[in-house]
């Protein structure tokens, strides 16, 4: 059986930059993503360093609403594919859904609302 895939569109949203361009000149340039962690309290914990996402601003790829409905890394997930998506060109009348994809990589993800639901 011999199938085609087609790379249509990019998004990056990691560490190094929200966007493929940051993302690939952070790789380039050899920048490390890994810093002390700064979106919570650490100090009960023995890991202080993590590969967090900066300066993103969910509002641009989600209502206000979504981003206290959804965990942030579904909205990753979300301003990824728009930016692939918008990258690609396609109009949405040319996309068949059906043959249509995402591929997502994360350590991680639904974290917050992982820690959310043990102090419940």
């Amino acid at each position: 059986m011999n199938k085609r895939c087609v790379i249509t569109g990019l998004g990056a949203i990691t560490p190094l930059g929200n966007d493929v361009e940051q993302y690939w000149q952070g790789l380039k340039n050899g920048v490390c993503g890994i810093d002390y962690i700064k979106k919570f309290d650490t100090t009960d914990f023995k890991v202080k360093i993590a590969g967090e996402v900066k300066d993103f601003d969910p509002e641009l790829y989600v209502p206000k609403k979504e981003t206290k409905r959804n965990d942030m890394y579904s909205i990753y997930g979300i301003a990824a594919a728009t930016q692939a998506y918008t990258m690609s060109g396609l109009a949405e009348a040319e996309v068949d859904a059906q043959r249509f994809g995402v591929i997502v990589g994360s350590g991680i993800g639904g974290l917050w609302t992982i820690e959310e639901q043990i102090t419940k």
